[in-house]
């Protein structure tokens, strides 16, 4: 995803010394970040990408970026291709750089308000607008993170009770929230 991240940090980072670089899968994401009001080609770039191709080709030089964000993206990924979508990253990532990885995690109310038949497999659903979500453990993304060849800085699960007071609803929410880094080349 792009938009929720690419323009705070430009407004937080107002020297020119941070390059942030978007890419979605959806070209009409990428659309609507490309014509905000903030964006400069001199400050960041926005592009159609789908990470977890087998053959993925970014304009990015790989071992250059310091820090990767996933925010609710690995879980919109079939989960045979999670793996390689994180393999693909940390080719980008240079030694000593992170990823943060914020997304969904197991029984979250998300999942519990699933409908039968909306379950594709193990955790893995479908949403009416036709997208998908997958639901973590705390073990399934150490062990993803860390097969690709990074190291655990934190890896947590935050669970909150939301209210809505107007429509008298609690809601119960559970994210897994992480950082890994790629280890500095052995000399």
């Amino acid at each position: 995803g792009v938009g929720n991240t690419i323009f705070p940090i430009l407004e937080h980072c107002q020297n020119n010394s941070v390059f942030v670089y978007g890419c979605d899968f959806s070209s009409t994401a990428i659309d609507i970040v490309q014509s905000h009001d903030m964006y400069d080609t001199e400050r960041c770039s926005a592009f159609v990408c789908d990470i977890s191709a087998e053959n993925l080709n970014i304009p990015v030089e790989e071992n250059s970026l310091d820090v990767i964000t996933m925010i609710f993206v690995l879980s919109a990924l079939n989960p045979d291709n999670m793996a390689r979508c994180i393999t693909n990253l940390v080719r980008y990532l240079k030694p000593g750089g992170h990823i943060l990885f914020r997304d969904y995690g197991r029984y979250d109310l998300a999942q519990l308000r699933f409908k039968n038949g909306r379950c594709l497999s193990d955790n893995f659903y479908a949403r009416g607008d036709g997208t998908k979500v997958y639901f973590f453990t705390q073990e399934e993304v150490d062990k993803l993170f860390c097969d690709a060849g990074l190291e655990k800085v934190q890896n947590i699960v935050d669970r909150r009770l939301q209210v809505n007071r107007a429509r008298k609803l609690k809601m119960y929410r559970v994210w897994i929230q992480c950082k890994y880094m790629k280890p500095y080349l052995s000399v």
